[in-house]
């Protein structure tokens, strides 16, 4: 008996036993062409759904036109192209910190002029250095009535001018003293006024506490100036009561050592009153 192409045969000898490595080995090749397939098909889907999306992005981005191979010069310019703003960036000014305030504005005037003040405030110390030249301070005194510690002349110009305050200190080296004066107005120009005016007079010696009695009756320097509201003063001579002439130029030296040491006592307490107005929270 026989069936037809694919089944069992059987020969004239009865039937036969079938070949099960052949039946295997073919169902095996059948099974990886199986497989092959369905891994082939997958990859081409992929590459289909790939596509698909590059596509759909390509759309999107071309606000329904088709991609364009134009040369760059033919493209249309930034202003053509849509939401290209013709208005400019905004701009901001640049910002500075303001000025520090002018120290001459706090010594100018009693209005802004407030830092205490006294004859220790402006000699401060013991001593005082210039230089290699080391003077020892002696007795300090202050007064409302300005002419009682000056010469005529420069009493009457004081008052005159509205001093309110007269502050001295005395230094000593060697056999040299010299007592420096600070007169105090309300405004600038009043000072200034008082520098222009005193031509002769002199702040009377204040001797005490290591200083000798000086300048009582023999000829000494003076010298005068302004700065702010306050006019400063310097009388330097002998401590032997010995006239000063003008080849006794230590004496000199003395004498502008102190002035220029009250000038910046004067010039600091401005600068420390500015800082102090910058520093402040506004």
């Amino acid at each position: 008996m026989s069936f037809g192409q694919g089944g069992p045969q059987w020969g004239p000898g009865g039937p036969q036993t079938p070949d099960w490595a052949a039946l295997a080995e073919a169902s095996e090749s059948r099974t990886r062409r199986r497989k092959w397939l369905m891994i082939g098909g997958g990859a081409l889907a992929t590459v289909v759904v790939a596509a698909a999306v590059a596509i759909g992005v390509v759309s999107a981005n071309s606000d329904n036109t088709s991609a364009s191979n134009k040369p760059a010069g033919e493209l249309p310019s930034t202003a053509d192209i849509p939401g290209a703003s013709e208005k400019p960036a905004p701009s901001f000014e640049e910002t500075t910190p303001p000025p520090p305030p002018d120290p001459m504005e706090f010594i100018s005037s009693v209005k802004k002029d407030k830092a205490p003040l006294s004859a220790e405030t402006l000699f401060p110390g013991k001593s005082l250095t210039s230089g290699e030249r080391v003077y020892k301070k002696g007795r300090t005194d202050s007064t409302k009535k300005c002419a009682s510690v000056t010469q005529a002349e420069l009493g009457t110009i004081l008052t005159k001018n509205g001093c309110t305050q007269l502050f001295r200190a005395s230094y000593v080296k060697d056999n040299i003293a010299v007592t420096v004066g600070v007169a105090v107005f309300d405004t600038q120009a009043r000072a200034k006024k008082v520098n222009e005016q005193a031509k002769k007079g002199l702040v009377v010696s204040l001797p005490g506490k290591g200083v000798p009695s000086f300048c009582r009756t023999a000829v000494c320097r003076g010298t005068y100036n302004a700065y702010g509201r306050y006019a400063y003063f310097t009388t330097t001579g002998f401590t032997s009561d010995k006239d000063v002439t003008e080849k006794e130029r230590k004496v000199y030296t003395v004498g502008d050592d102190l002035a220029r040491f009250a000038f910046g006592q004067i010039h600091r307490r401005g600068e420390a009153q500015a800082s102090a107005a910058a520093n402040a929270p506004e």
